[in-house]
């Protein structure tokens, strides 16, 4: 009998692995893969200020070439559970539906890609014409320090190289088949901070309004484009989100502002090259009348892309034949581990829909589960074919 990808979805979901928390998903998958032969490790990974997370390895095979399917299994919290048609971890079927906390992100994915690889085990005497492994991940859905950049170099340090890898995200905007992800911007966090003087609101002259200044240069850096996009990518995009000055008290001018900003930023900057140009776009727009500065938080999320080749189009081609699509090769969203991965090899994500990602009755269609299954089997068969 084929492995069934929904029997495998549901056992995952019911394990409450809420970032950081294991929650028995790294153990259920290690019995199903040593099952079927793979060789299992496990690791805990620590960091100063940051919770311990544990992690997985799995492969099977000695010679190349090597695919490796990665993935994360922790998940969001559930929000109000009471708001839920079914429980976020009970892993419920209704109206043709599976139901659950990390359906679509990303549990659902694990496990089309491993019932895919247990199918092509199966047809194949047990063994795979070169190596398959999953790399499977406790913290995607937090800061992501002590989970797949450690993770790789834990591969690295023990010999471990990969040829190519698919992370199974939800990359389908709309319906299963119409994207693949072959890059994603980076990601930099910041504060804008002014700095004036402290006084009464009704002897202006004896003080310096920061509240002004700040007005002034979130207006400078955000009114010319960063840049107009690229061949691969759109256009960055800055994006201020707080303005606070922590002032309770309506007649007094503060010392002190402070603006938060995200930038989305594609393959025209590096992170380094991006502060500088903020920083003279502010220092521009001061005049040398305003004292600020940038605090910039630590950022691991680079820009990166896989060029399009034969291991994308192998892809592309598998998901047309199962879909009737020719998937769109797509830079947009978020951030993903794919930004470790692709210091490896090249790297694409390809998984379900993601309409109902991180949402209340976050769920998966039965027949996508069982279609994105037919897909990674289709690669894994061409890409040892």
């Amino acid at each position: 009998m084929p492995a069934d990808p929904v029997a495998i979805a549901r056992d995952l979901l019911r394990c409450p692995s809420v970032t950081p928390a294991e929650g028995g998903a790294l153990s259920f998958l290690e019995g199903v893969l040593k099952k079927a032969g793979f060789t299992v490790h496990r690791m805990t990974f620590s960091e100063p200020g940051a919770e311990d997370v544990e992690n997985f390895y799995a492969r099977i095979g000695t010679q190349a070439p090597h695919l490796t399917f990665a993935g994360h299994t922790d998940v969001v919290p559930t929000g109000d559970e009471k708001a839920w048609t079914h429980p976020p971890f009970a892993g419920a079927i209704d109206n043709g539906q599976l139901y659950g906390r990390g359906a679509v992100d990303m549990k659902g994915g694990i496990a089309c890609c491993v019932a895919a690889a247990l199918d092509h085990l199966a047809a194949n005497g047990g063994k795979p014409k070169g190596s398959i492994s999953f790399l499977i991940t406790g913290d995607e859905e937090s800061i992501a320090v002590n989970g797949t950049p450690k993770l790789l170099a834990w591969a690295a340090e023990h010999g471990e190289k990969f040829d190519h890898c698919i992370l199974g995200e939800p990359s389908n905007q709309d319906e299963l088949g119409d994207t693949i992800k072959i890059g994603r911007r980076g990601s930099l966090n910041g504060t804008l901070i002014v700095t004036g003087k402290s006084g009464h609101v009704a002897y202006p002259q004896r003080a310096d309004n920061p509240v002004r200044g700040i007005v002034t240069l979130i207006n400078a850096l955000q009114s010319e484009p960063l840049d107009n996009g690229s061949a691969t990518f759109q256009p960055s995009n800055l994006e201020f989100t707080t303005i606070d000055v922590g002032n309770k008290t309506v007649n007094l001018i503060p010392d002190e502002a402070r603006a938060r900003f995200n930038i989305r930023f594609n393959d025209c900057h590096t992170l380094e090259s991006l502060k500088a140009l903020l920083e003279q776009r502010a220092a521009k727009a001061s005049g040398g009348k305003i004292k600020f500065a940038f605090k910039f938080e630590p950022s691991n999320a680079g820009v990166f892309v896989t060029k399009p080749g034969p291991f994308t189009e192998l892809v592309s081609n598998a998901v047309a034949e199962v879909t009737g699509r020719k998937p769109e090769l797509s830079t947009t969203g978020g951030t993903s581990d794919a930004r470790f991965i692709t210091h490896y090899c090249p790297v694409v994500e390809f998984g379900l829909v993601g309409q109902t990602m991180h949402a209340i009755d976050e769920r998966v269609p039965i027949a996508d589960l069982r279609a994105l299954t037919t897909i990674y089997r289709k690669i894994i068969d061409k890409y040892f074919g």
